[in-house]
């Protein structure tokens, strides 16, 4: 077994080219131009340096020539994606080669120096700085003819609205970054009948990228008897500061849920994983039961970490989790448990794991005597998502195989939840709960999904943009 030293994708930033340009032949023109754009080309720069990213600047171009230079240094870089900023007139033979030969998706930004002009004072140089929408239907119609999806901002150099807007694309490039770059882990075997939940590890490389890492139990067990006593009770220690513990909790069932949380940050750690999916059903009480049946604590907890893990073998939900937890909204593992039409709201949770960073207040470890549909016994998370807008977040499948986004927007609201062990919310969709729920289910999203907090429907229309996925908003 051995460690890898490779950056998660989680942790790694993502990696921004940036590209400023105006068309050379107004520079012996109008000699006080080209020191304007530059000043912009630096706020933008310093701007850029505010998100959480890594900046690749390779300055600014004029000429033809200067692009496909800028093009190719941009593509020996690796870039997640590139932003052109368009500082003045420039034609699209100087974007078009970074557009081309990069790999990476192109945003354009349009921001000129100010709200608007002082037209009675301003002659032609000081207008071409505020010329940046000029060349925009010029790129658009060439990115259009030679194949590359075209996005674009306009706005003012601090205008905080298109700043906004640039973010959702950056978070986006992050999140692309993520699925391609990530380790995905499988353990395990398919919950018996769940049709939908069944994936083809192949369409995740195919439409998302990444690695699919193939994992049996015995890759948990081996790790689970490695455990020693100093392991075991910082673990305890760590589950005692974060969770309330309920009366029902069994010390042994403690201990070997503490155990395998260990064992399970011992695996993730050896096989480089980004995200963990899993189940196993096991037969009279084996080692391989109690695996699974042990594994909701530590799966929490690796969530909580931005390394979601969820049960079920639900490999799509694992990655619909990674996409929300990148996007700074949590992600916890969800599915449908009733409708109340007294207070007109959908319940809905699952029997862990979840993701702590969202719960209302501190979550508690329930005992359980049984896990419903499943073998085994043990503790389970219990908790409310945090009240306020939420995003439900699912990774469906179509007929021809392809991914889509699945998404709808709620807020969680106060009311009775059950105590079983549950990450029970209530969400309050503004309409009626069973035609929302009639509509929910239409849209092919399967029956797990990621509940966020915060509403999402922005950033993942970004997403959808930048990866090609179909994203289906759903609303009554």
């Amino acid at each position: 077994m051995t460690t890898h030293t490779r950056t998660p994708a989680v942790a790694r930033r993502p990696r921004i080219g940036l590209v400023a340009g105006g068309l050379g032949a107004y520079w012996p023109q109008f000699p006080d131009l080209l020191p304007q754009l530059r000043r912009s080309a630096a706020r933008v720069t310093e701007r850029m340096g505010e998100f959480d990213a890594e900046v690749i600047d390779v300055g600014f171009i004029s000429d033809a020539q200067e692009g496909a230079a800028a093009a190719e240094k941009l593509r020996a870089a690796g870039c997640d994606l590139i932003v052109g900023f368009l500082t003045t007139y420039m034609t699209a033979s100087m974007l078009v080669p970074v557009a081309q030969r990069s790999g990476a998706p192109v945003l354009l930004i349009n921001l000129q120096p100010t709200e608007s002009m002082d037209h009675a004072t301003f002659d032609t140089g000081q207008w071409l700085a505020y010329c940046g929408a000029c060349p925009l239907p010029e790129m658009a119609n060439a990115f259009e003819r030679v194949g590359v999806p075209f996005r674009s901002v306009s706005g003012y150099l601090e205008d905080e609205r298109a700043w906004q807007r640039i973010g959702r694309w950056i978070r986006a490039a992050s999140v692309r970054s993520v699925l391609r770059g990530g380790r995905h882990g499988l353990m395990g075997h398919l919950y018996p009948g769940m049709y939908d939940v069944s994936t083809d590890p192949t369409m995740v490389t195919a439409h998302l990228g990444g690695h699919m890492e193939v994992l049996e139990f015995d890759d948990l067990r081996v790790r689970v008897d490695q455990v020693s006593d100093s392991e075991l009770t910082a673990k305890l220690d760590e589950t005692r500061e974060l969770f309330t513990l309920a009366d029902t909790v069994v010390e042994d069932d403690l201990r070997w849920a503490a155990k395998v949380a260990v064992g399970l940050d011992k695996m993730v750690a050896d096989f480089d994983l980004d995200s963990l999916a899993y189940y196993h059903r096991g037969l009279g009480g084996e080692i391989h039961e109690r695996l699974g049946a042990g594994m909701i604590l530590g799966s929490s907890l690796l969530t909580a970490r931005g390394i979601p893990a969820c049960g079920e073998y639900e490999l799509r939900t694992s990655l619909a989790m990674l996409i929300v937890d990148r996007l700074g909204a949590g992600g916890s593992f969800t599915e449908l448990q009733a409708l109340d039409f007294t207070a007109g709201v959908v319940e809905m949770g699952h029997d862990g794991p979840g993701h702590l960073a969202i719960s209302a207040r501190k979550p508690l470890l329930r005992g359980l005597g049984v896990y419903h549909g499943k073998r085994g016994w043990g503790v389970s998370v219990e908790f409310d998502v945090r009240h306020g807008p939420v995003t439900l977040v699912g990774l469906g499948q179509s007929r021809d195989g392809r991914f889509r986004l699945v998404a709808a927007e709620g807020e969680v609201v106060d009311g009775p939840l059950l105590e079983i062990g549950n990450t029970t919310s209530r969400v309050d969709f503004g309409c009626d709960p069973g035609e929302w729920t009639d509509a929910w289910s239409a849209s092919g999203v399967g029956h797990h999904w990621a509940l966020a907090t915060g509403r999402l429907l922005p950033e993942l229309r970004a997403l959808a943009g930048l990866t090609d996925l179909e994203l289906v908003e759903v609303s009554v």
